[in-house]
Parts: structure tokens; sequence; C-alpha cells
């Protein structure tokens, strides 16, 4: 597949499904965007590249964020970044970035290591759309159970970042324990002789580990929830 062609299919926007789902016209869309029906019949068919005055008023008008315009399902290629191609017109530098979404949290976040988390875990071929963000090793961990309602239930996505410092009082992806170690996204709060982690949703007791004795390390922070709607 050559590059041309990956670019063309990797930033088109859900816009048709979004009409169906509203039960909206492209006349009606039109409308409330502002912007012609014959653009939008482009931009739907992915005739026509978007740009960031488009996205934004999309989603405005659907009445949701505009990394939720962008298709969840991507093709893999060997080069995924590079593959990417940004609108043709944009008054901001706006940056997309295709994100692994994995069924586990990776021991070592980096590129090679997501797809391979990604692979063994059954999500091969899915990834979630970032908007301006420079993470090489950031992935979108998928909530499989509702262990961490109400804050995060089955289904969402949640984007990682590896590269984002975590303060106290942040929700980061974390491994900890002596003698097995244990991966899990919980809620950190640093003291002076203490690392305390608590569960998201404060249902279960806060574990307290010694600063400098017990194991603990952040694989990342997350930065972003990404809902699925059905």
């Amino acid at each position: 597949m050559s590059s041309t062609s990956v670019a063309s299919t990797s930033t088109q926007l859900r816009v048709k499904e979004l009409l169906r789902e509203k039960g909206w016209t492209t006349k009606v869309l039109a409308e409330k965007t502002g912007m012609s029906e014959s653009y939008l019949t482009h931009i739907k068919n992915g005739t026509r590249r978007w740009n960031e005055d488009s996205l934004r008023k999309l989603a405005q008008a659907f009445e949701i964020s505009p990394i939720e315009l962008f298709a969840e399902r991507r093709q893999r290629t060997d080069d995924i970044e590079s593959n990417v191609a940004l609108p043709e017109r944009a008054d901001v530098d706006l940056k997309v970035q295709l994100v692994p979404v994995v069924g586990g949290i990776p021991s070592n976040p980096s590129p090679y290591n997501n797809q391979l988390q990604q692979i063994t875990t059954g999500y091969k071929d899915s990834f979630v759309a970032v908007l301006n963000s420079t993470d090489a090793s950031m992935f979108a961990y998928c909530v499989t159970n509702n262990v961490m309602a109400p804050t995060f239930v089955k289904g969402d996505y949640l984007i990682i970042s590896p590269e984002v410092w975590t303060r106290s009082g942040d929700i980061a992806a974390v491994e900890y324990g002596n003698d097995t170690h244990v991966k899990d996204i919980m809620t950190v709060t640093y003291t002076e002789d203490f690392i305390v982690l608590e569960s998201v949703n404060h249902k279960t007791a806060p574990i307290a580990l010694v600063r400098g004795k017990d194991h603990f390390r952040i694989i990342g922070r997350v930065i972003e929830r990404y809902q699925q709607f059905s």
C-alpha cells in the first residue's frame, strides 16, 4: 500500500456515521456548520481533506470532541506516524497521532512493545486518533470491565503517556509489589515517606508504599479518556 492511499484513509472522519446516528441530512449539517453541502459531501465520502476550521465546526455541530470525529479502527503500517497526512490548510499546527489500542498495560511502553501488546491482547489494527501529542510511546488502554466504575467503565479507552510527568492526585498506570509485580490504573499521591496508591473510584483501601524500599514505578499518566458510545 502506498503512503498516498494510507493518508487518504487514516484521517477520514466519521461524518457519515454520525449523520446516520443523528438522523440528519447533509443539508441539516450544512445549516448547523455554515459549510456548503458540496464540501460536506466530499468530507463525508473522504474525497476531500478537512482542515482545522472544519474539524472544529463539525465537532461543535455533533457536540463531541474533535478526537471523536476520527474513525476508531485504522490500518496498521510499519511506520504509522510518517503516513498520517495533516490538513492541507490549517490556521494552527494540528498534529494527529494514531495510538495503538491495547488490552493490557505494557511494562515498558515503546512503539514496538505497544504493537506487540496490541496484537497479543486481541486489538490488532485498532487505533485511536490523538491530537497534538509528540509521545511516540503513548498507548490507549481499553477498559475491559467495570471495576473502576463510575470513573471509568467498560469500553473506555484511556490514553496513557509515559512522557507526561505524574504529580500527586494524578491517575496513572503503575507497577508495584515486591514479590509479584502488579500493573494497574491507580490514583497516585506522594508524601515525604510514602507513595499512596488508591483505586480511581476509592472503593478499596489505599496501598501505602515506603519510598526507596517498596518496588514502585510509573508506567505512564492517564492524560485523556476516550468514551465509546453505542
